[in-house]
């Protein structure tokens, strides 16, 4: 085992991943040179010139739409959109082409892409750096949704994605780039693009989160256990499609009672769907409420640190949040 940061894992997959198959590459805004504007790609270009690490114009569009070309003709391309608020011009080549190609091609074609893109808030990088749109693309069949939270699964579900034979996207919080740490083994591994993930066992409150929301449960989990003696089960949802509803209901079994926190606009967030998964297959199990602690209705994340902070989910919020919940 080694200790790593959340983006020196996302590194490390690449970097294996382009040396394992040498129909890897990568292409997107600063990821040359540079080495991305995260750093991400940091020494690449040099490892593996300018044929494999390709510097894109400032148009999204044309990432996604040269990564399905290629893709489609055999090649395994690693899409970088350098903020995931910049991706709305890339929506129709992510929704109606690659998300679709397989179908509308009766399995003749496959789209086996990859979409990287940092999302969230906490950065100080209000309103067009910061958003959440994993719900957009979790609505459209032909796709799959990953969201690590650990430098283990960011590695691993990574070398997943650029195997896998059709289109992923990759989101990737942006605020535990470096803030999140963790123990990744040596050696080829992977981990699978389905399954959910219980990284705190409990029996008294189940939480669900993703990215860094999942994070911060791990702190609020740990925060009512000293406190208050609650036991709390942390879901990490980490794949949000496909939907794996067998996991998420077997640890509602368990408790009887959800919270569902995730950083993105409330209404129509992505915790609706765990929500609804659990009031259709597991009313007879139901304790309580079924919760969800999320951002405000709010057109965006503010650049003010402490109106942000105000936005935001915290360790603090969830922990008050899973009081309230388990005092039922």
């Amino acid at each position: 085992m080694r200790n790593m940061t959340l983006i020196d894992a996302i590194r490390e997959a690449m970097d294996e991943e382009m040396a394992r198959d040498e129909r890897v590459f990568i292409t997107g805004e600063d990821v040359g040179q540079r080495g991305g504007v995260f750093r991400a790609t940091m020494g690449l270009f040099d490892k593996y010139g300018p044929t494999r690490i390709i510097d894109s114009p400032l148009a999204e569009l044309s990432i996604v739409a040269i990564g399905i070309g290629a893709a489609m003709a055999d090649l395994r391309p690693i899409c970088e959109i350098q903020f995931a608020d910049f991706i709305h011009p890339a929506m129709n080549q992510i929704m109606n082409e690659a998300a679709k190609m397989y179908y509308r091609s009766n399995g003749t074609w496959n789209v086996p892409m990859t979409i990287r893109a940092p999302y969230g808030g906490g950065i100080g990088g209000a309103l067009y750096h910061s958003q959440s749109l994993e719900a957009y693309f979790t609505h459209c069949p032909g796709l799959k949704v990953v969201i690590p939270s650990t430098p283990h699964d960011a590695k691993g579900l990574l070398k997943s994605a650029v195997r896998d034979p059709n289109p992923v996207l990759y989101f990737e919080p942006k605020k535990g780039y470096r803030a999140i740490k963790g123990d990744v083994p040596d050696g080829e591994y992977m981990v699978p693009i389905g399954p959910v993930n219980i990284t705190h066992t409990g029996s008294d409150v189940t939480v669900y989160a993703y990215g860094m929301m999942a994070h911060y449960c791990l702190q609020a989990a740990e925060m009512v256990k000293q406190q208050d003696g609650i036991s709390t089960e942390v879901v990490d949802v980490r794949t949000l499609l496909p939907v794996d509803r067998e996991g998420i209901l077997n640890s509602f079994k368990k408790t009887g009672k959800a919270l569902i926190v995730y950083e993105d606009n409330f209404t129509m967030g992505y915790g609706a769907e765990i929500a609804a998964v659990l009031a259709d297959d597991g009313f007879e199990y139901m304790d309580g409420p079924i919760r969800r602690l999320a951002g405000p209705d709010v057109p965006g994340v503010p650049f003010s640190h402490p109106v942000q902070e105000e936005f935001m989910p915290s360790p603090q919020k969830i922990a008050d949040a899973i009081r309230d919940l388990a005092a039922y």
